[in-house]
């Protein structure tokens, strides 16, 4: 039974089943990356307001912009998860299992070949998360500055045209950095948690919840400020008096921010951005799961 369960897939299965549980899980998640990503920016100087709780926050742009207003962006959001779920996800378990051949897994090489499958993916999916980042807050600027995009496409078209191509690869370095820990914490404790709940006895949907949060609440709580720079990075204009990016590089941003609103504002928008993550970490690992073993029972049965 163990062995018929443990039968391996193809390299097309592997990431096109990585890419798949992204895309699904996102489509569940992407109101609290929208609710995440305008509470975080809203911290700006340039817009800041009174800080309100997550409730009030959610309350006040429903009933401002309207329920839908928390889908602006999906197109864009689930084109990232092509690139980054795929990639990510689908690089990991590769490399795990390359790694495997020459030594025993352990968390370390989980920790380390997640880190490196998610820097790659951060990477190749840059240019998609800045879409997606400035699509998601465009709402929030006043009317004569905001960008209009009409979907994703028109996103890709309009910054390659008004910003050029370097714009794309605003924020890519707190990005890779994040996802580099995403990978860590995420993918690899997602796999070691799977484990030790297992050695408990919890199996099957339970399992599968249970490693989720577990894993979406440690790399929530590590990587916020990453998160907090690469949006910073990403929606910012050029100074009208200086000329110059506001942000520059990953750790002079995080320190700007810190200095500016605090240290904990490198946090504002917690709970939405741990909703997501954590969400999309439960959503995401139990529709690869259970696309896997589906596609496993219908089509590597022996006959």
């Amino acid at each position: 039974m163990a062995a018929a369960a443990e039968k391996p897939l193809s390299t097309g299965v592997i990431f096109g089943t990585s890419g798949l549980g992204g895309i699904a899980g996102w489509m569940c998640v992407h109101p609290f990356n929208t609710l995440a990503v305008r509470m975080n920016l809203a911290t700006m100087s340039a817009n800041a307001g009174p800080q309100l709780s997550f409730a009030q926050f959610s309350s006040k742009l429903i009933k401002t912009e309207g329920f839908a207003s928390l889908y602006n962006g999906l197109g864009a959001g689930c084109l990232r998860q092509v690139f980054y779920a795929t990639s990510r996800y689908g690089l990991f378990e590769k490399f795990r299992d390359v790694c495997a051949q020459y030594r025993k897994t352990d968390f370390a090489q989980r920790f380390a070949t997640a880190s490196v499958a998610g820097g790659c993916a951060a990477v190749i999916s840059c240019p998609i998360e800045v879409c997606l980042v400035r699509m998601s807050n465009d709402a929030s600027l006043p009317v004569d500055q905001q960008r209009g995009y009409k979907n994703v496409f028109d996103a890709i078209m309009r910054i390659a045209k008004e910003d050029g191509f370097s714009a794309f690869y605003r924020g890519v370095q707190p990005f890779a950095m994040r996802a580099m820990l995403v990978g860590g914490t995420q993918v690899a404790t997602y796999d070691q948690f799977k484990m030790t709940y297992a050695d408990f006895g919890i199996s099957g949907i339970a399992n599968q919840f249970c490693s989720s949060m577990s894993a979406g609440l440690i790399y929530s709580i590590v990587t916020m400020p990453f998160e907090t720079a690469k949006n910073r990075m990403a929606f910012q204009k050029l100074d009208p008096i200086t000329k110059e990016m506001p942000y520059r590089g990953t750790f002079q941003t995080i320190g700007k921010i810190a200095a500016a609103d605090g240290v904990l504002s490198l946090w504002w928008g917690f709970l939405p951005y741990y909703g997501r993550c954590g969400g999309h970490t439960v959503t995401m690992f139990i529709f690869v799961d259970q696309i896997r073993t589906a596609y496993r029972k219908n089509f590597m049965t022996d006959k």
